[in-house]
């Protein structure tokens, strides 16, 4: 397998900016109740987890999403920028970025409360300040669909995109499977990419190879499903309709927080450098190992750290 991967094809990223207020926990308090954190920090998160993953596999990205005027919305450019992720446009008037409580308890699971700003709203001249292109990855969030003019901007652009370029969707946690247009997106997807609880929604089923044979139905022709089960690895439904298992890690794990994004931003970055779904799937699990040994959202390692991780030996 070769080397930290660099990538050619670019990640275009249509899903949310967000800033996370990251708070580490004993356990939720009940209804009522009151705890004490053990730490807290603003982080800028949301699809950035995504991007920066990507982006740290040495994959060129690009945001096409927006941000708002305000303290969140200064806090999410500087984070693009830091990253080297390019994004356009100007702030959206009047609004600030959205934010996100994200609360990490004594088992490293996380719960969400989460508020939409500016990142709700879809400009139209940021899908047509890049022209998407043959080997390019264009990243769909299932938050998305819940933003209705977001959505009208966005859907009639993914549905109008040029044959060979990858339309990669992420369900995330808020049910969207019932949505009567999802039938249309799913039908130019060309990889889904989620997780065994969400898998297990949208198909009806516990079983994962038969979860993502009913997933692929939905898709493009020759596309592929990504399932990630945990300390499980994930499961893979390739091009050519073949079953792959790649293993996981044993790892300690301290915050599970982004640790999706960073599988899904190491995957596509991966493939598109030309590495093979086993390939990329075997990175992507190594980047979502070390991610959940570190507190906070965008924590995915650099390509050089999943070099080093999968070169250590193990019994």
């Amino acid at each position: 397998m070769p080397a930290n991967p660099s990538a050619s094809g670019r990640m275009l990223y249509t899903g949310q900016v967000v800033i996370d207020l990251a708070m580490v926990i004993d356990a939720l308090p009940p209804p009522g109740g009151d705890i004490l954190t053990h730490q807290a920090r603003f982080e800028v998160g949301g699809g950035f987890n995504v991007m920066a993953a990507a982006r740290r596999s040495g994959m060129p990205v690009h945001y096409l999403g927006c941000h708002g005027e305000g303290r969140f919305g200064e806090m999410a450019r500087r984070g693009l920028q830091d990253e080297g992720i390019a994004f356009g446009g100007a702030p959206v008037p009047g609004t600030d970025t959205g934010c996100c409580v994200a609360l990490t308890d004594a088992t490293g699971e996380r719960t969400f409360i989460s508020y939409v700003g500016a990142e709700c709203e879809q400009a139209p001249e940021d899908l047509t300040r890049i022209a998407p292109q043959a080997g390019d990855f264009v990243c769909l969030s299932g938050y998305s669909l819940f933003h209705a003019r977001k959505r009208a901007v966005l859907e009639p652009w993914l549905l109008a995109l040029p044959e060979g370029v990858e339309l990669v969707f992420d369900p995330g946690p808020l049910p969207c499977d019932d949505d009567p247009g999802l039938a249309a997106l799913l039908g130019r997807v060309t990889l889904w990419s989620g997780n065994r609880e969400e898998a297990a929604r949208a198909a009806g089923t516990e079983d994962m190879v038969q979860a993502m044979a009913v997933l692929a139905a939905r898709l493009a022709p020759s596309s592929r499903v990504l399932l990630r089960d945990g300390a499980n690895g994930c499961w893979c439904r390739d091009r050519d309709e073949t079953t792959i298992h790649a293993d996981g890690f044993p790892i300690t794990v301290v915050d599970t927080n982004g640790a999706g994004d960073a599988h899904t931003g190491v995957f596509v970055a991966g493939l598109a450098a030309g590495l093979d779904t086993r390939e990329a799937a075997h990175r992507a699990n190594a980047a979502a190992a070390i991610a959940v040994t570190r507190y906070g959202p965008a924590t995915a390692p650099t390509g050089a750290e999943i070099d080093a991780f999968l070169a250590e030996p193990r019994g």
